[in-house]
């Protein structure tokens, strides 16, 4: 029996989901902490930038390579490999007593990382038919932010009872295992449930063609737009989300480190709901770009707010704009159903890590920024206030990126190569 028709996809599709989830709550479960480390280890708001920062970097320099090599050797062993090495990073960062110790394991956790969407994309387009792919994806990103979500109360509360280091340690040891689950489930039962698989043919044609493809990408509009479409609305949030959210709450309103927590949790409770719905919409108007733009716009808007209300909104405000900060990253999943439609399955690893990493550049960037700006006005004037109030032009520029991104977009089909002639005429 075919993959696309069989049970088995389903189980495939949870073990895999439930790894991104765990691997997900890793970017941002480090930003409850961050007060904490800077008292533990002595280290200003931008080493805690940096520190924040070199996952993302390290995730983003990989998204290309990792297309690539997705595209030429299939998805299954290294979507392995991340999981346990976001684990041993995360144990090592659990066990860390220098700062060295820290960078080191977010590297690792970052190479870990690096694996887990192109990959996960790949592995569902091979087991679910395209028009499942569509409804999938949605489900696939709502995901991540159910990621997020768990590191906000939940990791909170452990970090509360049991300590940082024991409730990092304990995420590490079971994403090892996730490691495990995942040989089993996508290697070892799949060759005995299907044992023949058609796709010799298909891996020598990708690696004929890969710097070929790899040149068009970066020579291609609409690749380029993906790319500052996804760098638009993922930095700002995921960025902020990860170092500087919980702190803003704590010195802003200050909040506790539980109460910062729970506001966090509107913007994700966004994200949660803008995943699927967006989705949903763009599958009823048949139309990609119009609510994507939409969002971009939305996303603007909201983090221009802080400006306008000198970095300190009212409580009734902050939920408002969280909510829709983070229903915009939570959309960002169109950016990945528009690589789908206007580019064939044969570049849709390299593509997706191209346009990924235009995100997740945008996430790497901004928590330095933002550090840097708020080191400038303590020194200078002691008022962590103007800090944070001129640290919100960052997200604002980078919206503003993403909205010039999705303008750029074009709903046409892309001509691919003579090997695939019929996935150019195709949509979902």
């Amino acid at each position: 029996m075919d993959k696309q028709q069989h049970k088995y996809r389903w189980i495939v599709f949870v073990a895999v989901l439930f790894t991104y989830l765990l691997m997900a709550s890793q970017r941002t479960a480090p930003g409850l902490i961050t007060d904490q480390l800077m008292e533990d280890f002595g280290v200003t708001a931008s080493t805690i930038g940096l520190l924040t920062s070199i996952q993302f970097f390290v995730y983003t320099s990989l998204q290309i390579p990792m297309g690539i090599l997705a595209d030429r050797f299939g998805p299954n062993l290294f979507l392995i490999i991340g999981a346990t090495l976001t684990g041993i990073g995360t144990i090592l960062y659990s066990l860390g007593t220098h700062e060295f110790i820290l960078f080191f394991s977010r590297i690792l956790t970052g190479i870990g990382d690096a694996t887990i969407w192109v990959n996960m994309v790949l592995i569902l387009a091979q087991w679910f038919h395209k028009k499942e792919f569509v409804r999938l994806i949605g489900f696939a990103g709502m995901t991540g932010s159910l990621g997020f979500l768990l590191a906000t109360v939940p990791f909170a509360t452990l970090i509360f009872l049991l300590g940082w280091r024991i409730t990092f340690f304990s995420t590490g040891l079971l994403l090892c295992l996730c490691g495990v689950l995942l040989y089993f489930v996508l290697v070892q039962n799949t060759k005995r449930i299907f044992s023949k698989e058609p796709v010799s043919i298909t891996k020598e044609l990708k690696r004929e063609k890969s710097s070929k493809l790899l040149r068009r990408i970066f020579s291609s509009r609409q690749a380029w737009a993906l790319f500052f479409c996804h760098f638009g609305v993922v930095g700002g949030y995921v960025g902020f989300i990860s170092s500087w959210a919980v702190p803003y709450g704590i010195n802003m309103y200050e909040m506790s480190r539980s109460e910062a927590s729970q506001l966090i949790m509107i913007g994700l409770v966004g994200a949660l709901i803008g995943a699927p719905l967006m989705s949903w919409i763009a599958g009823c108007l048949g139309t990609i770009k119009r609510p994507y733009i939409v969002v971009h716009i939305a996303v603007l808007t909201s983090w221009f707010a802080f400006l306008l209300l000198k970095g300190h909104p009212s409580i009734f405000m902050l939920i408002v704009l969280f909510f829709i900060i983070g229903f915009g990253y939570g959309a960002s999943a169109l950016t990945f159903a528009a690589v789908r439609q206007t580019f064939p399955l044969a570049e849709s690893g390299i593509v997706s890590g191209f346009a990924n990493t235009g995100g997740f550049l945008s996430a790497a960037l901004l928590p330095i920024i933002f550090g840097y700006i708020l080191d400038y006005f303590q020194a200078a004037t002691g008022n962590v206030s103007d800090g944070y109030y001129y640290g919100f032009i960052s997200p604002v520029i980078f919206s503003f990126i993403g909205l010039m991104g999705v303008l750029l977009l074009k709903e046409k089909r892309v001509r691919v190569a003579v090997a695939y002639p019929d996935e150019s005429n195709k949509s979902y």
